[in-house]
């Protein structure tokens, strides 16, 4: 619904793009605005293990969502080269990098408090103190382990989120599950996922009261590579999203 306003510019009450400015030099991220509409939402997104934004930044470009900003951050901890066999710079959103020699592979859940604690700080000092949005037009995409750190995230916060979508990523064995969580989550995985069980669902389900399960036909928990696989990631941004289209001028949704 909405309601006239008191004066026609409304602009002050409405959120703003952040600035890398607003966040701790320490974070390094990336800023897409939207190509329409005002910025009333924001999804954040989180890389998956041994990755950076980069790749994300652009992911964000790419899903060019009406009124949505995106906001791609880079895995607080480094990758040690002699894990990863490569140069190539690579980031994680553990507390601690552990290889598991059994499976030949880093494992995923080795905790997240400290990713906890640096998008706390992301969505309630800069977020929603600085920018103004609301905590219901923040949503988070993750892959794998930042699927992971963004479900962390929303099981240590007392806030509704718009959403979260999280491709490969389950919620961590550190996270309490004493009380069900308001905001929304959608899960996808491979036929034959190890990560996205429904063991691991089941546990989702008892920590949020909201939960989609989208069983890929593929047998890996890659990203989505066709439009019958994203199609569910989108019909999920459709139903979350705020939008101020149609809403005259001098009016503020609520």
């Amino acid at each position: 619904m909405t309601t006239s306003a008191a004066t026609s510019d409304t602009s002050s009450n409405l959120p703003r793009v952040p600035t890398k400015s607003d966040f701790p030099p320490s974070l390094t991220l990336s800023i897409t605005p939207p190509t329409t509409g005002h910025p009333i939402n924001i999804l954040i997104l989180l890389h998956g293990l041994g990755d950076t934004h980069d790749s994300f930044t652009t992911l964000g470009k790419n899903l060019n969502l009406p009124e949505t900003a995106c906001l791609s951050i880079r895995g607080p901890n480094p990758i040690p080269p002699f894990f990863t066999g490569s140069e190539r710079p690579s980031f994680h959103w553990g507390d601690d990098v552990l290889f598991d020699e059994g499976r030949g592979e880093i494992e995923l859940d080795t905790g997240f408090s400290t990713s906890t604690r640096v998008l706390t700080e992301v969505i309630k000092d800069v977020l929603i103190t600085k920018c103004g949005y609301p905590p219901r037009n923040i949503l988070l995409y993750g892959y794998g382990q930042g699927g992971m750190a963004a479900l962390s995230l929303a099981s240590s916060l007392n806030l509704e989120l718009g959403g979260i979508v999280s491709i490969g990523g389950t919620l961590p064995s550190s996270s309490g599950t004493s009380q069900k969580f308001k905001t929304p989550v959608l899960v996808c995985g491979g036929s034959r996922s190890k990560q996205v069980t429904r063991g691991s669902v089941d546990r989702l389900k008892g920590a949020f009261e909201n939960v989609e399960y989208v069983k890929w036909e593929k047998s890996e928990d890659s990203m989505p590579r066709s439009r019958e696989e994203m199609l569910p990631v989108m019909k999920f941004f459709a139903r979350r999203l705020r939008s101020r289209a149609g809403v005259p001028e001098g009016a503020v949704e609520v």
